[in-house]
């Protein structure tokens, strides 16, 4: 019998340190995500930032996927001052916006969550708000930690999907109910970003890329939990394994 190839998806790793080690780690549940609902091999980039030899890694990818992090993209990449206390990954943003402009110069299909969403928009002209819970425009969009994990991404409000969008088509609704976990979110958008999906109470929630050369799009919410077990979810990652199978 002859295998067909499964595309290889390259998955950015976050770099942590772990008693007392520096290790590059992935989050599971986007792994099998990408391998149960997108049917492609996830293969994870070490964060080598500078260091990285990207121009190698795709020659060899079909795709390239963002995941979410505790980490927060740093802030000097769009014009604003870091915070004391805030959890910084220079490792991985070196690595993830290397990866994303050179996935849009060699039209590899590109997905992202969470912080990966957020990278999109600061890699396509956007800015970010640091903390949403203390902007009076919108509501809290944090999880409750203190709460089971099927609580915590458990649906959390509407978001209206633009009409005639391309997540629109993918998800074939208008409106879709999504988990809400980030403590930061898009406060402006680039001149390159193209505005997917917005929140019931009007902050940014997916964005696609102008004219790019294959399927680049980010959401800001967490798809890829229980991803077989949510129509629209699974439908993102669908497209986005198909986007990758068309390069392969």
């Amino acid at each position: 019998m002859t295998s067909v190839k499964k595309p290889l998806v390259g998955v950015i790793c976050d770099r942590k340190i772990i008693d007392p080690h520096p290790f590059h780690v992935a989050g599971e549940k986007y792994l099998l995500a990408l391998k149960d609902a997108a049917n492609v091999t996830p293969v994870l980039i070490p964060a080598f930032g500078a260091e990285s030899d990207l121009e190698e890694w795709m020659l060899h990818l079909d795709g390239l996927f963002l995941t979410g992090a505790y980490s927060m993209v740093q802030p000097s990449l769009y014009g604003a001052e870091q915070p004391e206390d805030m959890e910084v990954d220079n490792a991985r943003d070196s690595t993830s916006f290397g990866a994303i402009k050179l996935a849009l110069e060699h039209g590899i299909p590109l997905l992202g969550v969470c912080r990966g969403f957020q990278e999109l928009v600061v890699a396509t002209g956007g800015t970010l708000i640091q903390f949403i819970h203390e902007d009076a425009r919108y509501q809290d969009h944090r999880e409750d930690k203190t709460q089971s994990l099927d609580v915590q991404y458990g649906k959390a409000h509407s978001v209206t999907l633009v009409a005639d969008s391309q997540l629109a088509n993918i998800c074939g609704q208008d409106e879709i109910q999504v988990n809400s976990l980030h403590v930061q979110g898009a406060e402006t958008i680039g001149d390159l970003a193209v505005i997917e999906a917005i929140a019931n109470d009007g902050l940014v929630e997916a964005i696609s890329v102008k004219d790019s050369k294959a399927f680049t799009m980010a959401v800001q919410w967490h798809p890829e939990w229980k991803v077989l077990e949510d129509e629209p979810s699974r439908n993102i990652f669908t497209a986005f394994g198909d986007a990758c199978r068309q390069k392969s």
